[in-house]
């Protein structure tokens, strides 16, 4: 036997390591049990991979993001042989690993039904304890063809291999784009062949390797996720390193279903979304209204404190509008299908932009007018797909505050830093602490993009220097631009460490060029302006259900639809609690008194329930002293406040915007 020598990567460290021919990538990281895979020049291989003369092997641990997809991968296999051993006629769609899991489509006559899940689950471990071998092997198209006859959605994609059309929904993780391979599910002890799967992989080395795992929940999937092709059913799927970080991972689920707000929205009586209306289309209620206009009223004033001034734009435009801002070419898979009358056709308005151009084109406009801020909250519509809606997060009308800022190219970089300072400042307010942003720029490669080299450069340089100063990390997404121009993104964490796309700042050299925008420099000569687009909030929609989550339904007082709760322990102290009523609304808040035939107690679970933050009670011994008691949604108490106290401690709580 000849021997090899590798070089074995390990962050910055390099040991060179002289091997026999045949050592294999789990030969060289023997005894180290969280290795699950290798990566030798970039790719990622089985640790049945054996070396050769040359190779830098770098380990792949379980803990990485490659790691946990291969787990991930891995547990889907098992779970769709599972699902074969049970289920002998269903058909095998595509199993990729997703964000925390995996799914595995399945062709079956009949959807899965929740005991279904768990009868495959119990499946899944005995496969798992059996400690089945992953086996690779390289398969030509013919033989593939042959091998997987009985299987018409695996050989849909083995004519599918190398084309464009292979990425959708995840179909790469099985044909990829090189030679085809098979994984075969080997008896740990005879080597008999249990399963097999067309898969580019790499897996784990056997089944066994598998150390947490569990289903969630099945749903409709079409087939490669066009609405043309048919419907099959997906088994959603978990898997984690250790059972301690899928218990975590589980409770995190339950506590993110607790904050879901379509669920807070209903129990909380905040919104709601009609069938009668459509999909993705949500009415406000009274007390949603209530938290809403708070919103938008200090978001206003904090806007005026800027010095933008405000616009307002119809819902609704000719359709060459959106032609010439260049996004009915590159936008109309997410715009609505054009209406005729009048013998033109026009759009519903996906975007403000365009209609701010018109704004700043209306009148001749001067340097000295520059920084122009235009603010609008514009209500837009976008098309989207009825498998993508959901609740407020992703709707088809909802309400944008839309900022356009006009400037020279002097101007830029100082209201750049100023826009994302106040935007950092603002989403601070409404108590969002934890950031990150991210620098989207365009891919080179792809003919999307509008403009110059040279323009796009200028711009995305400025985006970034600006970032740099926030002092926050700074995460690239290649390809990520908007198709005029470069932009950060603001993402927040909630309080549960989920990250949100909040606010966005584009800078843009396209817009103005194409509506020949221009204003008169201080030389006499015409210029076009730079244009700046910022959403703050996203959509207000948006930005609602995202505050709604993150405080669980317990808004801070200043944004609670109701302020404060009167609880009389008898009905003769309701005239009491009306006279206090009377003296807290007189200072701007939002106070109710609970006068229902409801026992005290009852009444206090109602409050509860409700999550308002001041519970304000009041009995023979309050009224005797003129004071009342708090009880605030943690279930403490305070007895005694003088009522002109316990105003103020509510005001103040109000305009500290405090929790509570």
């Amino acid at each position: 036997m000849s021997d090899v020598r590798v070089i074995i990567q390990r962050d910055s460290e390099r040991e060179e390591r002289v091997v026999t021919t045949g050592t294999t990538a789990a030969a060289l990281f023997e005894g180290e049990r969280s290795v699950v895979a290798a990566r030798v020049a970039g790719e990622l291989k089985d640790l049945a991979y054996e070396v050769a003369d040359g190779d830098a092997v770098e380990p792949v641990d379980i803990t990485s993001e490659d790691g946990l997809n291969i787990l991930r991968h891995s547990t889907a296999h098992v779970m769709a042989q599972a699902v074969q051993e049970l289920f002998p006629e269903a058909k095998l769609g595509i199993g990729p690993p997703i964000r925390d899991g995996f799914y595995y489509d399945f062709d079956v006559e009949t959807p899965f039904h929740p005991d279904d899940l768990k009868r495959i689950e119990k499946k899944m471990q005995e496969i798992q304890k059996r400690g089945q071998r992953f086996s690779r092997r390289a398969v030509s198209d013919e033989a593939a063809r042959d091998e997987l006859a009985d299987e018409p959605y695996k050989l849909e994609l083995i004519g599918l291999k190398g084309s464009a059309a292979d990425a959708a929904e995840g179909a790469s993780a099985e044909v990829g784009a090189g030679e085809l391979t098979i994984y075969d599910n080997l008896d740990a002890k005879t080597g008999e062949l249990c399963w097999k799967d067309l898969c580019r992989g790499p897996h784990l080395p056997s089944t066994r390797a598998i150390p947490a795992f569990k289903l969630m929940r099945s749903a409709a999937a079409y087939w490669r996720g066009s609405e043309k092709n048919p419907q099959l059913q997906r088994i959603y799927g978990t898997a984690w390193p250790t059972r301690d970080e899928l218990k975590a991972h589980l409770e995190f689920l339950a506590e993110a279903e607790k904050r879901d707000h379509r669920k807070l929205g209903s129990e909380l009586d905040l919104f709601s979304i009609p069938e009668e209306l459509g999909s993705g289309l949500a009415v406000f209620h009274p007390k949603g209204g209530v938290v809403r206009k708070v919103m938008e009223d200090y978001s206003r004033r904090r806007h005026e404190e800027a010095d933008y001034e405000f616009v307002n734009t119809p819902h609704i435009s000719k359709e060459k509008l959106f032609e010439t801002s260049g996004h009915l070419p590159n936008y109309a898979d997410g715009m609505f299908p054009p209406l005729e009358f009048d013998g033109q056709n026009y759009r519903l308005k996906a975007m403000n932009c365009p209609m701010h151009n018109l704004i700043f084109k209306a009148r001749g406009r001067s340097y000295r007018e520059l920084p122009l801020r235009m603010f609008e909250f514009g209500t837009v519509y976008r098309y989207e797909k009825s498998g993508v809606v959901h609740g407020l997060t992703r709707a088809r009308g909802f309400t944008q505050d839309d900022s356009h800022i006009y400037c020279t190219k002097e101007q830029m970089p100082q209201e750049l830093d100023d826009l994302l300072t106040f935007v950092l400042n603002l989403l601070r307010d409404y108590g969002l602490n934890e950031f990150e942003l991210e620098l989207s720029t365009r891919d080179p490669e792809s003919d999307k993009f509008i403009g110059e080299d040279a323009e796009w450069e200028e711009a995305t340089e400025a985006l970034r220097l600006a970032a740099e100063k926030q002092g926050l990390p700074l995460v690239p997404d290649p390809g990520g631009a908007a198709y005029y121009g470069p932009k950060i993104s603001v993402q927040a964490k909630d309080a549960i460490g989920r990250s949100w796309q909040m606010s966005t700042i584009q800078v843009d050299f396209q817009q103005p060029k194409r509506f020949n925008l221009e204003y008169t420099a201080a030389d006499g000569s015409r210029q076009q302006p730079v244009m700046i687009h910022r959403a703050l909030f996203g959509s207000i929609e948006r930005f609602f259900a995202v505050l709604l989550e993150h405080y669980a339904g317990a808004f801070p007082a200043w944004l609670a639809p109701v302020q404060a709760v009167g609880i009389p322990i008898g009905d003769g102290h309701v005239p009491y609690l009306a006279e206090f009523a009377a003296e807290a609304k007189a200072r701007g808040l939002r106070i109710e008194v609970d006068s229902s035939s409801d026992r005290m107690q009852k009444k206090i679970r109602n409050a509860q329930k409700a999550k308002i933050p001041f519970m304000v009670i009041a009995g023979d011994e309050d009224v005797a002293a003129g004071a009342v008691s708090f009880r605030y949604r943690d279930g403490s108490q305070k007895n005694g406040i003088p009522r002109a106290e316990a105003i103020a401690e509510i005001v103040d709580a109000v305009e500290r915007r405090v929790q509570v």
